[in-house]
């Protein structure tokens, strides 16, 4: 189960990378570069993903004092959901 853990744990940190670098430099990945229109929403959005798969992993490895399920659940779907909308966004062309 590690090794599954860990590779959520690798996706995490790739994401908040190539979020990083759309935020700061507006590069995009090469698959989505015909598509994105605002690259800062959608690196905010790339790092709100990949957020909850680092904070999982560290969970499971008790690296870090874990609270309730409950907390969790809604914290992780919260931040995910919010993620994946922003990514959406930054997709929509602009009206001209």
């Amino acid at each position: 189960m590690e090794w599954v853990v860990g590779t959520g744990m690798l996706a995490g940190l790739l994401l908040i990378a190539s979020g990083t670098a759309s935020m700061r430099t507006g590069w995009v990945p090469p698959w989505a570069r015909r598509r994105v229109t605002r690259p800062s929403l959608f690196g905010l959005g790339a790092v709100l993903v990949g957020v909850p798969c680092v904070v999982q992993g560290l969970f499971y490895f008790r690296i870090l004092a874990s609270p309730s399920w409950e907390v969790r659940f809604v914290a992780q779907n919260v931040l995910m959901f919010s993620g994946l909308i922003l990514i959406g966004v930054g997709q929509i062309r602009r009206r001209s």
